[in-house]
């Protein structure tokens, strides 16, 4: 049974409240009035789902330098945010009903790495200059940006599932190296799940249920978990190639799925997993439930709230991570087309992407994680390095920021964990039908987790059927 009302939880969840809307769900409702009228304004509109560092967060404050900057220059031009409430499911089918009408004058959108080969085929959004998209910007992240050899959007956060463990749980089970950064194996870490689970009386954690917690539920938090669980089975699955056309055989589908039941064991998974998105798995695990968490990113802030260094780390996922994150794109309506180019090149250069990797955010460029000379001065996120090379007032400690930093600002895990993590990142499949794919992947997965689930040979026929059924035979 899930706990309520503990202190760490209030903490967590008063954090969400501004950081819980993650790369595979929309989080909380924007403003009911978001969407402008028609040829209400003469300002450049980017349409978004919630930033996650919350109201006038960083997304916020570099669109408010870049306007700063057109003042100075006196070019007339401004830009806006509007951003789009509900789920991620809803927010695409409103940005599709938006720009196959033209009933809303966005001109710039951001959009999730799985919506780009749908809008693109659609050309509801413009082919974009290839410099856009240069060799600074992380390899498979780039990938991204692509449909049918062109460039249709520019990466703008990026996002991977990163593992997050109680050093604190492992330190009191005897396990000799909590430093689990380099190197885990799945197998290593059932080890490590068992050794917590054969612990009793004083040994055992307060309120420890299980080894790990993930995202289950029947949303696209279950299609992230799986593709990771298939990617990483023997010789790796993969279910289409790289125009969308289906690929998998029945085989494959029984390895993908013989190594995701491996990992839902009983034995293993915090029951309530099955059901968790989000918030929800990332409270449990502050709560102390279970010892290990797959989660993304933004996590890392939001947990060293309430978890020093000495309890909390963080590591690469065992075998293959799931890559996220949004990328900007200039709609095809737009009537702003060079100005929102411009801001498009601005908010993924160099200097920003820095300012979103202090804000918490995966940020796209390698330079963002290598280059101590690019700092951030366009913002006042946590973190941020002053013009002089000295961390601003908040990174110094006057803010409630928690978030363990290197000497330059940056978020204590970004060079060795994040950009690794990064690099070695799997794209979910690319495809136009992504929707399609996504909602018939969960549903059929969501047998696996009945009462009375199929065997592995039955529901891979059941899938590999399906899945011919949505996408194009390759």
């Amino acid at each position: 049974m899930r706990q309520r009302g503990t202190p760490v939880r209030q903490l967590i969840l008063a954090v969400l409240l501004t950081a819980c809307a993650a790369c595979t769900d929309g989080g909380p409702s924007a403003r009911p009035d978001a969407t402008p009228p028609p040829g209400a304004t003469g300002d450049i509109i980017v349409a978004s789902g919630r930033d996650v560092t919350g109201n006038g967060g960083i997304r916020q404050q570099l669109i408010d330098a870049w306007n700063a900057e057109q003042d100075r220059r006196h070019t007339g031009r401004h830009a806006r945010i509007v951003e789009l409430p509900g789920s991620a499911d809803e927010q695409r089918s409103q940005l599709l009903g938006a720009l196959q009408s033209d009933s809303a004058q966005y001109d710039v959108v951001n959009l999730d790495v799985t919506w780009v080969p749908e809008f693109a085929d659609a050309r509801l959004i413009r082919p974009l200059p290839g410099r856009l998209v240069d060799d600074d910007i992380i390899k498979s992240v780039a990938g991204t940006a692509r449909w049918g050899g062109e460039v249709f959007a520019v990466p703008f956060n990026s996002d991977v599932g990163l593992l997050y463990y109680r050093r604190d749980y492992l330190d009191r089970a005897g396990v000799q190296n909590s430093d689990l950064s380099k190197g885990l194996s799945w197998g290593r870490l059932q080890e490590l799940m068992e050794t917590l689970g054969e612990k009793t009386g004083k040994d055992r954690p307060d309120g420890y249920e299980k080894g790990w917690t993930a995202q289950f539920g029947a949303y696209e938090g279950r299609t992230v978990n799986a593709v990771e669980a298939f990617a990483s089975a023997p010789d790796g699955v993969t279910l289409t190639d790289d125009d969308g056309r289906y690929t998998a055989s029945v085989q494959d589908l029984e390895n993908g799925l013989a190594e995701l039941r491996n990992r839902t064991q009983a034995s293993y998974l915090l029951k309530d997993a099955l059901h968790s998105d989000e918030a929800e798995t990332l409270t449990d695990f502050a709560d102390g439930r279970t010892a290990f968490l797959r989660h993304w990113p933004y996590a890392y802030g939001t947990l060293h709230q309430s978890l020093s260094s000495a309890r909390l780390g963080v590591a690469p996922l065992p075998g293959s991570a799931v890559l996220g994150g949004q990328n900007l794109a200039l709609t095809r309506s737009s009537g702003r087309q060079d100005a929102a180019q411009d801001l498009i090149e601005f908010l993924t250069g160099k200097e920003s992407e820095r300012c979103l990797l202090d804000a918490g955010f995966a940020a796209t460029r390698v330079s963002a994680y290598t280059d101590d000379d690019v700092t951030c001065r366009s913002a006042k996120s946590p973190g941020a390095v002053t013009a002089s090379g000295t961390p601003s007032p908040a990174a110094s400690g006057e803010s409630a920021d928690r978030m363990p930093r290197d000497k330059y600002g940056r978020p204590e895990y970004a060079h060795d964990i994040l950009l690794l993590a990064l690099t070695r990142a799997v794209s979910r499949p690319r495809t136009p039908l992504y929707g399609a794919f996504t909602q018939t992947f969960t549903t059929e997965l969501g047998k696996l987790f009945t009462d009375d689930p199929p065997s592995d040979a039955v529901l891979a026929r059941d899938l590999d059927k399906a899945l011919r059924g949505v996408l194009p035979d390759g």
